[in-house]
């Protein structure tokens, strides 16, 4: 490298390298802000490879997409004369070209998680590079937090660079206790224009109308943003009908390198290229030639739903950032133009910046990686987003259906599955495999289950049916596009298990039992009727067509279903056999508490999950089991199993007052709802001898409640806010509360409170009483909080109507002077 000449290349960076390499001389973090085309993924790594504080070391470099790693390194090897796999090397899943004398890898972002468990301190490694931080992927986030981990407990001389062209660098460096250096590169002017809204229904066919008038008016390629391979399929068609000179080619991951290569390199015969691609052109690839980009606006991305414990591919509008970075690509090599199909009202509403993947993904290998790193807290770790608790929680819970976790322990069959580089559930499904003398077929359903459906859509959901696809091909050549790239993959499971491909019939009920060890959660059980609908282990309801081969099938092993409300549909399955299932029988004590039947249920279940193969009466069991139970129902439904009557409400009402009233001072918080949730801490001593729904309804509530608060606030409630006032009468009157602090309310006959001057107050006289005055008959005559006023004013004209219709009751021309009466006074 002492040969390599940095400023030969005419590139943006080369006006930052002496402050990065200033930089990182005294400091192990740095965030570099440069735009697309500067440099900072070629140019600035090669140059930093002979710094001294390297000492020797390698250099990783992070991509998020494998197109684009390999793109890079053979573009660094290129640089300095050498072909990839020497100096430059690259590391992708079941492919590498690294060499002993490799100094700089750059690799795919979940390889580098791997190396960390197998060298906990990165020892042949003095600098580990982000690029493309912005996408804020899930192995990217992860692979930061655990270099952070290094850095500061083992490693404070590893350096750790951050690269993007759009993110929020302030909130980055305030994390990372960092500078950000930013590259202004050498971006061409690109004119932004807003055409017509795309309807997402239609998204390819409206995006290739609309490009079909650009191309007439434009030279140069085009880049063209889609969503995914459905729209981009539907747009190539309408487009080469319609521009039969150009070349359209289309680009996204499940193509093969060759092709993606036609997508990024020149057109070998000159013509113009119209290139239709995912957001996989987004960042790192140049693509030469572009001049104009025509931007959807929309993408598609797998979202995790923790209700569900599904993922979907959802579709959803982009972010402010990544429509700038779809818009650069126009101006790379010089001046061009970006058409984005929407309208500026829908650009100021496009949030910032994208959503991290780790907000949406499933978590289970995240949570396995941590526990075999000795993470058990995760969220302490230095996150820039910290992952979902609750996403974290199901991720543990899909640990233990697989027996990779026992009690929150990492278990020997979790450190197994963690060994293979793979989703968790695949690898458990493939050591079991290996068990049960199956590793063909689990090596073909491993490589199916982890691409596209081979198959059109109207093949079934039958899995059997791709595997032998696949076989087909193997053994006759008999080929789909897809088939391809799936045959990759297995014959990549083939060689790391050492077997050899296996073409013999397929046996569906294998199949089956392979994919309950893959997805225990989905195993489902025919519904009554003949309805094609079934009970997964999850409790979770999906239906297949009524035409489909498995649609009257008693069992199944489902593997893709998507996270529907109510009623969810399954894409891929297999039939099962029910014998199958005896080692994955659970037998469960159940006791809950049935509203509708009234009192405690006890009984012994069997069950796959959420699905009940049987059940008989338990006679004996724990006390504390039929409390739980009894609590569980309480805070499910604790508003209609207990009796908040009047009373019980007014004492709520009392506290919730006090707590508006004075903030400053320490009360509970006491509504109806939060009191069923926290039944525990106030009701759980007289639950002993409950056993039926009228039990519940007779305990007395408002004084269980009273004696749940404190001494001090027993007595501070009786004085601040005393359920009765007294009035002149002698009569004790009821105080009306309510719960939101308004003005409490007393209603009390007229002659009860002759006498009374001025408006009684509670809360240390801070609050007055509402009075409604009412007749001796009990009817409101008057709502006052100024009893002075009342009697000066009000009285007269009350006692001028109510004489006549009262004339045994008093009615004193001087009402203050005058003895209050409960009822008509007596004369001797």
């Amino acid at each position: 490298m002492s040969n390599f000449d940095p400023s030969s290349f005419d590139l943006p960076v080369n006006e930052i390298i002496p402050q990065v390499k200033d930089h990182l001389q005294n400091h192990n973090s740095l965030i570099i802000q440069a735009p697309p085309g500067a440099g900072k993924s070629t140019l600035l790594p090669l140059d930093l490879l002979d710094e001294p504080w390297l000492k020797g070391k390698k250099i990783l470099m992070l991509e998020p997409r494998r197109l684009a790693t390999k793109s890079i390194a053979e573009r660094m090897a290129f640089m300095i004369g050498e072909k990839a796999g020497e100096t430059i090397g690259y590391r992708i899943r079941f492919e590498s070209a690294v060499s002993k004398s490799t100094r700089l890898e750059v690799i795919t972002e979940g390889i580098l998680t791997r190396m960390m468990h197998s060298d906990n301190e990165l020892q042949d490694v003095g600098l580990v590079i982000f690029d493309e931080f912005h996408e804020r992927n899930l192995h990217s986030e992860v692979a930061l937090a655990l270099c952070r981990e290094v850095q500061q407990v083992l490693r404070p001389d590893l350096r750790i660079l951050l690269m993007s062209a759009t993110i929020d660098a302030d909130q980055l460096a305030q994390l990372l206790n960092s500078q950000v250096i930013q590259s202004k590169g050498r971006q061409f002017p690109v004119e932004v224009h807003y055409l017509n809204e795309v309807d997402e229904y239609a998204i390819g066919e409206d995006t290739a109308r609309q490009i079909i008038p650009l191309a007439k008016s434009h030279p140069g390629d085009f880049l063209v943003f889609l969503p995914g391979q459905g729209e981009i399929k539907k747009a190539e068609e309408i487009l080469k009908r319609a521009l039969s000179t150009d070349a359209i080619i289309p680009l996204f991951g499940q193509l093969s390198p060759s092709d993606q290569q036609k997508a990024i390199l020149p057109h070998p015969h000159g013509k113009r290229k119209i290139v239709l691609s995912t957001d996989i052109a987004e960042t790192s690839l140049t693509i030469e030639g572009v001049r104009v980009v025509v931007d959807s606006g929309f993408a598609k991305s797998n979202r995790f739903d923790p209700r569900s414990g599904l993922s979907k591919l959802v579709l959803h509008r982009i972010s402010k950032d990544s429509a700038d970075q779809r818009s650069g690509r126009a101006g790379r090599l010089t001046s061009g133009h970006s058409y984005r199909l929407w309208s500026k009202a829908t650009q100021a509403q496009l949030q910032e910046y994208r959503i991290p993947e780790l907000m949406e993904a499933d978590l289970t290998g995240l949570v396995l990686d941590m526990k075999v790193w000795g993470k058990d807290d995760i969220r302490s770790m230095t996150w820039l987003t910290p992952p979902p608790k609750g996403t974290l929680v199901l991720a543990e819970k899909t640990l233990e259906s697989i027996e990779a976790l026992e009690e929150d322990k990492l278990t020997e069959h979790g450190k197994e599955i963690h060994k293979l580089p793979c989703h968790p559930r695949i690898a458990h499904m493939l050591i079991y495999a290996k068990r049960m003398n199956q590793l063909g077929s689990a090596t073909d359903i491993a490589a199916i289950l982890e691409e596209r459906d081979p198959l059109p859509a109207d093949s079934g959901v039958d899995l059997n049916l791709r595997i032998e696809a696949l076989r087909k091909y193997r053994s006759r050549g008999v080929s789909l596009s897809r088939i391809k790239k799936i045959e990759k993959i297995a014959a990549q499971y083939r060689r790391m298990f050492g077997i050899e491909a296996q073409n013999d019939p397929v046996d569906p009920w294998a199949t089956g039992l392979l994919l309950a060890y893959a997805y225990p959660e989905r195993i489902a059980a025919a519904r009554p009727g003949n309805n094609a609908q079934f009970q997964l282990s999850n409790g979770k309801i999906a239906q297949i067509g009524h035409r489909d081969d498995l649609a009257h099938e008693s069992w199944l092993a489902v593997a893709h279903v998507d996270a529907r409300e109510g009623m969810g549909k399954i894409w891929l399955a297999a039939p099962l056999n029910p014998k199958d299932l005896a080692p994955m029988l659970k037998t469960k004590e159940v006791l809950e508490w049935d509203r509708k039947k009234g009192g405690l249920l006890a009984h012994t279940e069997i069950r796959i999950g959420a699905i009940i193969l049987g059940k008989r009466p338990l006679q004996n069991f724990d006390k504390s089991q039929a409390k739980a139970a009894i609590l569980e129902a309480l805070k499910e439904e604790g508003e209609f199993l207990l009796d908040w009557n009047e009373e019980v409400v007014q004492l709520i009402s009392r506290i919730q007052s006090l707590k508006i009233w004075n903030p400053d001072q320490n009360r509970p918080d006491w509504t109806i709802e939060n009191l069923c949730n926290s039944v525990e801490d106030w009701l759980e001593p007289y639950l002993d001898a409950i056993k039926q729904n009228e039990d519940l309804k007779k305990l007395d509530l408002k004084n269980i409640l009273f004696h749940s608060l404190s001494f001090d606030q027993q007595n501070l409630l009786d004085e601040l806010a005393p359920d009765k006032l007294q009035v002149p009468s002698g009569s004790q009157i009821k105080i009306i509360y309510k719960t939101d602090g308004e003005t409490p309310l007393i209603s009390v006959r007229l002659q009860e409170v002759f006498g009374l001057l001025e408006t009684p107050r509670v809360n240390q006289g801070k609050i007055p009483v509402l009075i409604e005055l009412l007749s001796p008959g009990f009817k409101p005559v008057q709502l006052t909080q100024d009893l002075k006023s009342f009697w000066a004013n009000g009285y007269f004209e009350v006692k001028k109507e109510l004489k006549r219709r009262y004339p045994k009751h008093e009615w004193p021309e001087d009402p203050i002077s005058a003895e209050a009466v409960r009822g008509v006074k007596k004369k001797y």
